[in-house]
């Protein structure tokens, strides 16, 4: 038995195996070169063919960046790594792609806008001017699209909100189906045809005139789709063992959606308003055709003409000029700067109202 353990081949004695575990590996900051190395080749190729536009350059460069950590990659790790890396290196340069347009257009806006905004320009109208001159300012626009927007959302967002409710509490069988059918054609329509449908009913149907309020209706066609598509969506992710809990307390179905269920989602509700806040808060072709401009005061949104920024922004542009175009750049980043706020505070209150839990 002895010699028996003593033939056996001990540990020592067992050969490394011929495949190593280890690889090699390109160093962490390669994909950095990679990229200023492919920048560079960009542009000395853009340069010499000729080609003034940096898009072109950008274009030519990420080709160069995939091309390179492939080639690189595969003669450092191997072919299966390489896929790998070409694979993250698309989504970077993706992902480049699309934030340059938007970083472009912010620093654009920033720039052209910042000028013309101050205090003067927020607290005057262009009453009295003749657009061709400098000074003047938006306030009409800012007071009109506060009006609309917030008469839109006084409409849209309790419709919308019951209608979600019903949809995921209550809503069963043909009705049901009927009510999602039409909220996902509503979502989408083009803004002129919702504008279109308060013209031919309000203005031409019952003979009123153009008024902020007529403005707000079609803006509240179009937010409210939006509206119930995210509040039903923030709904069913509510666990379904709240609910029961509740019901189970014999606390009625209704009394449960108000204190249970919208509570746990009002973080949700309340990002899903304020996105579609920001959507109808740009529109203009309703604007055109409802709310017709004007540039003095209005703060009646039931009776005249109103103005509201987008509508601000194309009337100042169309007209050409260096000191319209000024002010069509300033009330584009009022614009953006309202949508924003607007977000910080559907944030803001989006913690404010989530349910506490025992870690906090």
């Amino acid at each position: 038995m002895s010699n028996a353990l003593m033939d056996k081949p001990q540990v020592d004695d067992v050969p490394p195996p011929s495949t190593p575990l280890a690889h090699r590996r390109m160093p962490n900051w390669s994909p950095l070169a990679i990229a200023v190395v492919s920048i560079a080749l960009g542009i000395g190729v853009g340069s010499v063919a000729g080609w003034e536009s940096r898009v072109q350059w950008g274009l030519i460069a990420a080709l160069f960046f995939v091309v390179g950590t492939y080639a690189l990659t595969t003669a450092v790790e191997g072919s299966r790594q390489a896929k790998d890396r070409v694979a993250t290196s698309v989504v970077w340069v993706c992902f480049v792609l699309a934030v340059v347009p938007l970083v472009s257009l912010g620093w654009t806006t920033i720039s052209r806008g910042s000028k013309l905004l101050d205090g003067y320009f927020l607290t005057h109208s262009m009453g009295g001017m003749t657009n061709l001159e400098e000074g003047g300012g938006l306030y009409h626009a800012l007071l009109g699209t506060l009006e609309q927007v917030g008469l839109a959302t006084v409409i849209a967002a309790p419709l919308g909100l019951l209608t979600a409710i019903y949809l995921v509490e209550y809503g069963r069988g043909r009705l049901a189906q009927a009510v999602t059918f039409f909220v996902d054609v509503m979502t989408g329509i083009p803004s002129i045809v919702a504008g279109l449908f308060v013209l031919a009913f309000w203005n031409l149907g019952l003979g009123f005139g153009p008024s902020g309020f007529a403005g707000a209706m079609a803006l509240a066609i179009l937010m409210m789709p939006i509206v119930v598509r995210s509040t039903e969506e923030m709904l069913k992710l509510v666990p379904n063992e709240l609910r029961e809990a509740s019901l189970a307390l014999g606390v009625p179905k209704w009394r449960t959606i108000l204190k249970v269920v919208l509570p746990t989602a009002i973080g949700g509700i309340t990002t899903g308003v304020m996105l579609a806040i920001a959507r109808i808060a740009g529109e203009t072709a309703p604007v055109m055709l409802l709310v017709f401009g004007n540039p003095l005061i209005n703060p009646n949104p039931f009776s005249g003409a109103q103005e509201s920024l987008p509508l601000y922004v194309w009337n100042q542009y169309k007209l050409g000029n260096t000191a319209s175009i000024d002010r069509a750049w300033a009330g584009a980043l009022t614009l953006i700067a309202f949508v924003m706020i607007l977000n910080l505070v559907a944030r803001g209150i989006a913690r404010w109202k989530a349910p506490k839990t025992s870690g906090r």
